[in-house]
C-alpha cells in the first residue's frame, strides 16, 4: 500500500502541473496584441518603370488612366530581356486583385501565365473598340487583347470581370 501513496501523489502533481501550464498560456494569450485588420496595402509610382517600359518595348505599352484613387498600384516590373514584359498589379477597392500583363512572348505561353491557367471562352467584350476575348479560371478570370504588332495584353486577377473591364477601359498607351 505504502507505493500506492507515491503514484496518486505523481498523478495529483502531474494534474496541478498541466493546470498551472493552461493559466499560464491563457495569461499570455491575454497580453499578446491582436490585431484582426487587414494590414494597408502600400501603394507603388510606376511613373518611372511606365516611361521605361515605353522607351525600351517593341509595343506601345498600356497603363491606366483616370481609375479612382481607391485603386492602388501594389506593384510594377519591365523586363526588356524577357520578351519586353511589362506587368502593372493593382489592389481594387473591393479589395481583389488586378494585374496588366503585355509582352512579345508566344501567345499561348503568355496567356497560360498571365492568366495562371484561365480558359478561353466564347465571349468577347468591344472594349474602346477592340474586341477583348474572355478568359475563366479558378483562381484568376481574363480579358485578352491580341495585338497587332506581336504583342498580347491581359488583364486578368481575382476581381470579377466588371473590375477587370473597368481596367481595360482605363488602358491607354502613350
Amino acid at each position: 500500500m505504502a507505493g500506492s501513496n507515491g503514484k496518486q501523489k505523481t498523478a495529483r502533481d502531474m494534474v496541478l502541473s498541466l493546470g498551472l501550464i493552461v493559466i499560464a498560456a491563457y495569461v499570455i494569450y491575454l497580453f499578446v496584441p491582436h490585431d484582426e485588420t487587414a494590414p494597408d496595402v502600400k501603394r507603388v509610382d510606376y511613373r518611372v518603370e511606365l516611361l521605361t517600359a515605353r522607351r525600351a518595348a517593341s509595343y506601345p505599352v498600356a497603363a491606366p488612366e483616370g481609375l479612382p484613387e481607391s485603386w492602388k498600384a501594389t506593384s510594377v516590373r519591365f523586363r526588356g530581356a524577357e520578351f519586353d514584359s511589362w506587368h502593372l498589379g493593382f489592389h481594387t477597392p473591393d479589395g481583389e486583385y488586378v494585374a496588366i500583363e503585355q509582352s512579345t512572348q508566344k501567345r499561348a505561353e503568355f496567356i497560360e501565365e498571365a492568366s495562371q491557367g484561365a480558359k478561353a471562352t466564347k465571349v468577347t467584350e468591344d472594349i474602346a473598340g477592340r474586341t477583348w476575348t474572355r478568359y475563366a479560371g479558378g483562381r484568376y478570370d481574363a480579358l485578352v487583347l491580341q495585338g497587332t504588332d506581336g504583342s498580347t495584353t491581359v488583364v486578368a486577377g481575382t476581381a470579377s470581370f466588371d473590375r477587370l473591364t473597368e481596367m481595360a477601359k482605363a488602358l491607354k498607351t502613350a
